[in-house]
């Protein structure tokens, strides 16, 4: 299998050489687009790979090309192998559209900035990874913050620029699998997401969110309106908007740090959890920049890929299911509840009701008597109202 370690490579002069080979691959892609579109409107078929491999492999002798090689041979082939498998996704959707087998459309590869290239890709040749932290690409060393040990062989390096200018560095390793050496815990437990709690047990437990962009709007506006000072095209402008995207950079690693850390606690606490399927749509339509900010969906994903890795079991109920208005003690419905209602009464059997608690009670109880989940009796579902 397939695992792959990211780490940051540390800043120095020597990372200029890696920013111009990012910018040539940026150029070599828009050159192999550009061959692309010109052999099909000659000869109305697609380039192979091959043949543009070959191609470019001869442009680079040519002195208008030279500056080509700055670039290793192997990231020039991974750019044109990306590009084939871009038009055959493309041609393959474009005959599934024809025959109606689908109704998704997917553009072909196009041309970008050259500023806006994210990074290049080496196999075999041109890295070798040194001890400690360092990595060698061509004649020069780099150093990265090894913050854990790579795993497996590695088989790809991948060097990455985000907006920031900031460059990482990807090994993409082959590890053998590992198996799941889990200590269950005998616990089963559903989940319910709320915007005042990001999410309630139906054991009574409750986790809040830190809601990251709530509290950098005051940072955000004041670095807003310092940009929108700046004039258009000035090196302060460029600086200004570097700015911003630290801060927006900061609130996104706050979020994905109290996802993951969340995910794994969960996943050492529970082997069954049931969770509500959410309408994001029409929950960003109503409460737009809190659910975007609280990253529901984000934390779902990542629940999903921690529980794979740890042997923990995630079940989704039916989004139709009235997890809210079903009373967890009768079974009755309660049709004129609302969003404002924290707390109410059923009116068949008079039951007071925290409304997450309730719901979670009920998102348990459902999922429980799905066949991976264990039988559960009301009066045992009811614990935690």
């Amino acid at each position: 299998m397939r695992k792959t370690f990211k780490y940051k490579l540390y800043c120095s002069k020597r990372s200029r050489k890696l920013h111009r080979q990012i910018n040539v691959g940026g150029a070599i892609h828009n050159h192999c687009i550009a061959l692309h579109r010109r052999y099909y409107r000659l000869y109305k078929k697609s380039l192979s790979c091959f043949t543009l491999n070959t191609h470019l492999a001869k442009l680079k002798k040519r002195p208008k090309y030279a500056w080509w090689k700055q670039l290793g041979s192997q990231a020039i082939q991974n750019i044109a192998a990306r590009i084939d498998t871009g038009y055959k996704v493309f041609l393959a959707h474009v005959k599934a559209r024809q025959a109606g087998k689908s109704a998704r459309r997917v553009g072909p590869p196009t041309f970008r900035k050259v500023r806006n290239a994210k990074s290049f890709t080496l196999s075999q040749a041109g890295w070798k990874l040194l001890d400690g932290n360092r990595l060698k690409i061509g004649p020069t060393i780099y150093k990265f913050a090894r913050s854990r040990e790579i795993a497996g062989t590695v088989k790809t390096v991948t060097i990455k620029r985000d907006p920031l200018g900031d460059l990482y560095v990807y090994f993409s390793c082959l590890v053998a699998p590992q198996p799941i050496d889990r200590v269950m815990t005998g616990k089963s437990v559903g989940f319910d997401f709320g915007l005042t709690t990001y999410l309630t047990g139906s054991d009574g437990t409750e986790f809040q969110a830190p809601q990251p962009l709530k509290k950098h709007l005051k940072a955000l506006a004041q670095v807003n309106r310092r940009l929108s000072s700046k004039k258009k095209g000035s090196g302060n402008r460029w600086r200004a908007r570097l700015h911003l995207g630290r801060v927006h950079k900061r609130v996104a690693n706050q979020r994905h740090a109290f996802h993951w850390e969340l995910a794994h606690a969960l996943c050492a606490q529970y082997d069954v959890m049931t969770l509500e399927t959410l309408n994001l749509q029409g929950m960003k339509a109503l409460w737009g920049r809190k659910v975007s900010d609280l990253g529901f969906a984000t934390f779902v994903e990542t629940l999903h890929y921690v529980a794979s890795k740890t042997g923990a079991i995630i079940q989704h109920i039916s989004p139709w299911f009235p997890s809210t208005k079903l009373c967890s003690a009768c079974g009755g419905i309660n049709q004129h509840i609302t969003l404002r209602d924290r707390v109410w009464t059923c009116t068949d059997c008079g039951t007071i009701h925290q409304r997450d608690v309730n719901a979670a009670v009920n998102i348990f109880r459902e999922g429980a008597s799905s066949p991976r989940g264990i039988h559960v009796s009301q009066a045992s579902a009811c614990r935690g109202c």
